[in-house]
């Protein structure tokens, strides 16, 4: 399947797993492009050293291509590109942050950029600063998120109005039939993340695997805004910043009650109910925990069943 994603990432499938905290460490990035899609690392959760580690584990697991995601908020970020740069990884996603800022460091080193953008007008600030693709992803997401909320049946036409270059879908996909519904609206590939997180590989805990696919439709709410939006399953924490909000809580008040490491707890310790339980909305429709490869596999011959049948 060669399309502007495949051909710039050197893929056999349109299929790009999120480089999530917590989860996708070099197991699931390895398994994911051993089965034809692209893995990435999530560096956002590591120490340089740690990532370092990470990389070193992944060319050794795969010699197909993989990236890492660069969350550009992180402390250390310098240290990370660094690393990044040195063990010659070919492929980095950054988020969370101006484009501008590392893009042309990176290219100069030869490394494919992609930025990750909630909003027409960042990936159009995307795409001047010089970036290879964009991933649109809308607020169905899990995790850190858009403050507008739009939705990715929204976004991926307005983005591709606007873009020259390749566009990624994500938020909401978990399925062959939702990637082609992606790539109808003008999307080149998805990007998968709450999908993932349901895999052998994934480096959550499985209590936290098995809480995604218990999860119902509703049972996950986008909140925090005032420090930055996240899409998480509803618990005792969760329950604890509504009732925040309903004494009227101050941002530094939410920020004292979230506290550190959070998500840690959460979904790489397994404390289901005062951890941070980030997860999409597609959660409500993932019901088994499979092998990445089984995944990229199904997605596919979904996609194939999908694109082949005759609806009208």
């Amino acid at each position: 399947m060669q399309n502007r994603i495949t051909t710039l990432f050197g893929i056999q499938y349109p299929i790009v797993q999120a480089g999530m905290i917590w989860a996708s460490g070099w197991r699931l990035a390895s398994a994911v492009s051993n089965a034809g899609g692209l893995g990435v690392i999530g560096a956002g959760s590591m120490y340089p050293q740690i990532l370092r580690e990470h990389i070193q584990k992944c060319k050794q697991a795969t010699t197909n291509p993989f990236g890492v995601n660069v969350p550009m908020l992180y402390p250390d970020i310098d240290m990370l590109m660094e690393i990044i740069t040195e063990m010659e990884v070919p492929i980095v996603f950054t988020s969370a942050g101006n484009p501008a800022t590392w893009t042309s460091y990176l290219k100069d080193k030869g490394i494919t950029v992609v930025h990750v953008v909630s909003s027409v007008k960042f990936a159009l600030k995307a795409e001047q600063a010089g970036v290879d693709a964009v991933v649109a992803e809308g607020f169905e997401a899990g995790g850190h998120n858009g403050r507008d909320e739009t939705t990715t049946l929204t976004l991926i036409p307005a983005v591709k109005e606007q873009l020259d270059i390749p566009l990624i879908a994500a938020g909401g996909i978990a399925t062959g039939g939702a990637m082609l519904a992606a790539m109808v609206l003008g999307a080149d590939g998805v990007q998968v993340g709450s999908r993932f997180v349901a895999s052998h590989e994934a480096s959550s805990h499985i209590s936290f695997k098995q809480k995604v696919v218990d999860a119902k439709e509703g049972d996950t709410q986008l909140t925090l805004k005032e420090l930055a939006p996240v899409r998480m399953l509803k618990n005792e924490f969760y329950q604890e910043i509504q009732q925040a909000y309903k004494r009227c809580a101050s941002a530094e008040e939410l920020k004292t009650l979230l506290g550190r490491a959070r998500a840690k707890h959460g979904m790489f310790e397994g404390d289901l109910e005062s951890g941070e339980l980030e997860i999409g909305q597609v959660s409500a429709i993932i019901h088994d925990i499979k092998p990445a490869a089984r995944i990229i596999e199904d997605m596919m011959a979904e996609y194939e069943k999908a694109k082949n049948a005759k609806y009208f």
